[in-house]
């Protein structure tokens, strides 16, 4: 069991480069299922939740290899459908795009339920009507997700009631060599979207309209490997441009798309943070005085639901009253009685939070709950009087943050990682 301790009160300076997005390298990683070949590629974050995928596409069969630093060969030729190992597939949620993938190339799947972040129903329906809605009969037994398309899959027009990212992978993925052309319409339009087409693309596919709400898909009878460098990761990106408004300081965040992270840079200038643009990235600077603010998660190009507890960090310490809407999951306010045990004020009714910025928080034993409210105690430990001790780290922030330890102590932070023994219940389960 590791957690991170952190003494607060410590402005940032310095230079921070972003690492690879991890919500398009889960996708990129399951396609290449799809190409049969080698794949090499590159700017891969590692990461928990990416070497948990790594190592399911190693038990299936694939020859992965990890050439550099954060860079990893993968050759899918002699991958085994349907052999994916379910303590492994439990751990992912974008172990989803087993199914995609799985269909996409052999016509048919047998998937365990994935993993993931505890916050709210994440219903795979939409999934499941793209894949009938291509020929497959999709059923679920013990436990399990299993696709068919007997007679092959066959290009259609889909209409999602809901731009799922996760629905809109898993069509893309499935329709690569159907017969025909897929038309996908109301599809999720984030940049891992268009990072995922690109290196599909890339591959031999023919996929236009990604990064818009209609995506088409002509078939193709086969796909080759390639190499390919992953997108930088704006929820990183946005996640150490908080930290900076709330600890204070000035950071140079490098490595980063700017027009991914025009909402949060949109909304840090309105509370009053200083957000300059460079050719890398964006310079951050802050005085640790901001203003409240509203905010509202929409699907990209809204404010990002992954962005949200962090700012609730933030705002906390906010000059005046704050309300944050979340529209995305129901159940992502979780991380609210950690923030309250350091002092933060905030109420939940639903699907609002109200926050009474306070100015201060102060250090106190937490639990991190899921990846991003792990963040935003992070952000709020790094702005509180007093030392904070963050445990669950390992589980949770790890999950999706490439050396988060490392990279805030080189902008001056005084956190550090500490492993701690197991409860004796579990010593005496072993």
């Amino acid at each position: 069991m590791r957690k991170y301790v952190i003494d607060g009160r410590r402005p940032l300076y310095g230079d921070v480069t972003i690492s690879g997005m991890k919500n398009a390298a889960l996708p990129i990683i399951f396609a290449t299922i799809l190409t049969g070949s080698r794949c090499v590629l590159r700017n891969i974050p590692f990461v928990n939740d990416i070497m948990v995928s790594l190592d399911i596409l190693k038990s299936m069969g694939a020859k992965v290899t990890m050439l550099a630093k954060n860079v990893v060969e993968i050759d899918t030729q002699h991958f085994e459908p349907g052999t994916s190992p379910v303590e492994l597939v439990g751990k992912v949620r974008g172990s989803t795009y087993l199914l995609g993938a799985e269909l996409g190339r052999y016509s048919s799947t047998r998937v365990t339920w994935p993993g993931g972040c505890d916050f709210g129903t994440r219903p795979i329906d939409q999934h499941i009507k793209g894949f009938r809605a291509l020929g497959a009969e999709v059923e679920t037994e013990s436990g399990f997700i299993v696709a068919e398309a007997k007679n092959g899959l066959k290009g259609d027009s889909l209409y999602f009631d809901v731009a799922s990212v996760g629905a809109t992978v898993n069509v893309i993925l499935a329709s690569i060599m159907a017969e025909g052309t897929t038309i996908i319409d109301n599809a999720a339009r984030e940049p891992h979207i268009v990072d995922l087409a690109n290196f599909l693309n890339t591959c031999g596919a023919d996929i236009s309209g990604a990064g818009t709400s209609m995506i088409k898909v002509r078939g193709v009878k086969s796909l080759h490997g390639c190499d390919y460098t992953i997108i930088p990761d704006m929820i990183e990106a946005g996640t150490y441009m908080a930290a900076v408004a709330a600890a204070g300081g000035c950071v140079t965040v490098h490595s980063v798309i700017t027009r991914h992270i025009e909402t949060i840079s949109a909304k840090l200038r309105e509370m009053g943070v200083s957000v300059e643009e460079i050719s890398s990235g964006v310079i951050v600077s802050s005085n640790r005085v901001y203003q409240s603010t509203n905010i509202k998660t929409l699907p990209y190009p809204g404010f990002a639901t992954d962005m949200h507890p962090q700012f609730a960090a933030m705002l906390s310490l906010a000059n005046g009253v704050s309300n944050i809407t979340e529209t995305i999951w129901e159940s992502r306010f979780r991380y609210v009685d950690e923030l309250s045990k350091m002092g933060a004020s905030i109420t939940v009714d639903g699907r609002h939070a109200t926050i009474i910025g306070k100015g201060h928080l102060s250090g106190a034993p937490v639990t991190a709950l899921d990846l991003r409210a792990g963040a935003a105690l992070v952000i709020a430990g790094l702005a509180a009087v007093g030392t904070t001790e963050i445990m669950n780290a390992e589980n949770t922030i790890e999950r999706g943050y490439e050396d988060i330890v490392g990279k805030l102590q080189g902008i001056g932070a005084d956190i550090r990682c500490q492993n701690e023994p197991e409860p004796d219940y579990l010593l005496r389960a072993n």
